[in-house]
């Protein structure tokens, strides 16, 4: 296969005593017109290809009407008033709606933001919101291109009018400080120079307070601390500020409060209690109740418990509430005179309602499905899930506090959310619109693979209960990494993928968050090869269990998912018919030197010391391709505004690739053009991008949909 030309250069570096080759180290630079020029061949070349796939249209328009199912999101309360986005299916970026009470919400509500009026292309989109306590106005954050930057502006909502002014921030949530007129806010040295496509680093985090009336305040921040991030929240009765304080993405972190004071319409703040000065564990905020701090950590328990502390006797140290228990403890949200505690049991969810003692726990009896949402508030006595499973958007439920009793929301067939954002009532064929299922019937099993080293990993086996015993095209899916945990939730391609007639596995890889600290650790640092076996192992137990076949097995990951790929066919080339790499962190020895990369240090750590050089050097993707060995046919995916990780990555093991390739097998890079690493993309955008992975996949596992029929 003839690939666009892609020049070579004999750089190499001595690193800690190794020369290293990095011969593609000029398409790190994004302003170079010469790697314009590059991306734009690469992509004319793909374009082509992928044209060819005589799937491809099949896929392209199923995913059109996947992603054009109306679908309304979580009821939330915000300063007294209700929110909750929708989308009918015709735009690009799902609108928010607001009302004084639920039923008028049910019932359409009216527009408060409509992030389609901010671009033409639909790449514009809402990255958060907040509102003050009093509910006059709102802090809303847009994100353009998919950039991480974001750009607030404050809406007064009574007018709808916004204010003067914008803030640029990063990793940012408004915390509304009580006089309605402050807000904090976190933000970089960078911000005034903000661009999509920048690669250099961050600089020092800033933890802001905005004043509507007023110059901006420093807060805190950390210069001789690279990496060191800090962000707030207001307690519910308004009298404490506390905020967070975390080296990059580590999940240990210290602990500050605030004690807040409000006087002539203006907040102002205290000296801080340092309940945690030590970064020696997780601690997650609950709630305050008078001077007693509620928290969740994982302090003397990997998988979680919740203790407090006494405000005023803080060196009296922290009593515990709930206690460890068997299962992983994911979340804790303060609800009405209580707690509801979210577990995982097994990778698959289990929420609870407790008193503020822990005692006198009540079950909630929500629908099977993903715990994707879990709202509520000390202020009122509900709360909302959201539940979605793997064909299904999140749906919402009503959860009466104390008591658990659990309703769908609205009360009445959720297609009148989807009619509200058009003003109508809906028409005798909307209901079965809203109902429609793309993806056959399915059945989900837990499945348990063995890695490497005798640990057992679990996974999720999804697949078309049509009663075909045989092998049939897989799609292997995982993750691993930064505690996250991973679940048989919703994606968009996944319907479309089993109504083609393959499977689908979801693993379970130590590095992740569904079993706790000790299984997070274990597969982090030098622990990280572990992720990489495990995957490899899932794979070898989805092939000798006569699920599928080698040439039939395709994986698929994004972020650190797509190391993830790209590590395990580096690894391990003999073991699939495809690999698709998403958005990828595949050099790990220089991830470190873009934007927010020096942060996951954490995970992959240091390549600029000989140890965590060693380590990376093992499996970074790019360092391990080999130059005549035999790739399975590989789809490189990546976007030309992600600023979180460089699209540099997936030039540089595209390119990489296509020239140690040793067989006829194709690699190909696909660049979406004014998306970023994921979030805010448009509907389109997410259509386009699944028709064009699963029919990779699907041609060179030997799924035919096309005839399948439709």
């Amino acid at each position: 296969m003839t690939y666009p030309q892609t020049r070579r250069d004999d750089l190499v570096e001595t690193l800690h005593g190794i020369p290293v080759a990095d011969p593609y180290r000029w398409l790190e630079d994004a302003d170079d017109p010469a790697v314009a020029e590059w991306v734009a061949e690469q992509q004319a070349f793909t374009e082509a290809a992928l044209d060819e796939l005589p799937s491809r249209a099949w896929f392209a328009e199923l995913m059109n009407r996947i992603v054009a199912r109306p679908r309304a999101g979580v009821p939330l309360q915000r300063g007294g008033r209700w929110f909750v986005s929708r989308n009918d299916g015709t735009t690009a970026q799902d609108l928010w709606y607001t009302a004084p009470t639920l039923e008028e919400l049910a019932a359409g509500g009216e527009v408060v933001l409509d992030p389609n009026s901010w671009s033409d292309d639909g790449t514009a989109s809402l990255s958060t919101f907040s509102v003050a306590r009093d509910g006059s106005l709102m802090a809303y954050a847009r994100s353009v291109g998919g950039s991480d930057w974001q750009h607030i502006r404050v809406r007064d909502l009574a007018t709808g009018e916004d204010l003067d002014g914008e803030v640029t921030a990063k990793f940012s949530s408004p915390a509304w400080l009580p006089d309605h007129r402050s807000f904090l806010y976190t933000t970089f040295d960078e911000a005034d120079d903000a661009r999509g496509t920048a690669t250099s680093g961050l600089g020092v985090a800033r933890l802001m307070i905005h004043r509507l009336d007023g110059e901006d305040e420093l807060l805190l921040t950390f210069p001789d601390e690279p990496t060191t991030m800090a962000s707030g929240e207001v307690s519910h009765d308004d009298a404490w500020l506390i905020v967070t304080i975390y080296k990059g993405t580590e999940n240990t972190n210290r602990l500050w409060v605030y004690p807040i004071t409000t006087r002539d319409g203006r907040s102002t703040l205290g000296d801080p209690i340092k309940v945690v000065d030590q970064a020696g564990a997780e601690y997650t905020f609950i709630r305050t109740e008078g001077a007693q701090l509620y928290l969740h950590t994982d302090l003397d328990a990997p998988r979680g418990r919740v203790v407090r502390l006494n405000l005023n006797a803080p060196h009296q140290g922290f009593e515990e509430v709930v206690g460890e228990s068997d299962d992983t403890l994911t979340a804790v949200e303060a609800a009405g005179e209580g707690l509801l505690l979210a577990y995982l049991h097994d990778a698959q969810d289990v929420v609870e309602y407790r008193s503020l003692d822990g005692e006198a726990a009540v079950e909630i009896q929500l629908p099977a499905g993903a715990l994707v949402r879990l709202d509520s508030s000390p202020l009122r006595d509900e709360a909302f899930a959201g539940i979605s499973t793997v064909d299904s958007p999140t749906a919402a439920f009503q959860i009466q506090l104390p008591t658990g009793a659990v309703s769908a929301w609205p009360p009445n067939d959720w297609s009148l959310s989807a009619a509200g954002a058009r003003n109508e009532r809906p028409s005798d064929e909307g209901p079965a619109s809203v109902q429609l299922t793309f993806a056959p019937p399915y059945t989900v099993t837990r499945q348990r693979a063995v890695s490497a080293d005798g640990t057992e990993v679990p996974y999720f086996l999804i697949a078309p209960a049509d009663g075909n015993a045989e092998p049939r095209p897989t799609l292997l899916y995982g993750y691993g990494g930064f505690k996250i945990p991973v679940q048989a939730d919703y994606r968009p391609g996944w319907s479309a993928w089993l109504a083609a007639g393959g499977a689908i596995a979801i693993a379970n890889l130590r590095g992740g968050g569904e079993f706790g600290t000790q299984w997070y650790d274990d597969g982090r640092l030098e622990n990280k090869q572990h992720v990489f076996d495990d995957f490899i192992g899932v794979a070898e137990h989805l092939i000798d269990t006569g699920v599928t076949a080698r040439q039939q097995l395709a994986i698929h990951g994004r972020s650190n998912g797509g190391l993830l790929v790209g590590a395990v066919m580096t690894q391990r080339p003999d073991l699939f018919a495809a690999a698709l790499p998403g958005v990828g962190v595949l050099d790990v020895l220089r991830f470190h030197k873009f934007t927010i990369g020096a942060a996951w240090i954490s995970d992959y750590g240091d390549p600029d010391t000989p140890e965590g050089f060693a380590t990376a050097l093992k499996y970074s993707p790019l360092h391990n391709v080999t130059e005549g060995t035999h790739y399975p046919p590989t789809l490189v995916l990546t976007a030309d505004h992600d600023d979180r990780v460089v699209p540099l990555h997936s030039f540089k093991f595209a390119a990489a690739l296509q020239h140690a390739q040793g067989s006829d097998a194709p690699v190909w890079l696909r660049v979406e053009t004014s998306a970023g690493h994921g979030a805010g993309k448009s509907l389109q955008m997410v259509a386009s991008e699944w028709a064009d992975l699963l029919a990779f996949a699907a041609h060179h596992t030997g799924l035919a949909p096309e005839r399948r029929g439709s």
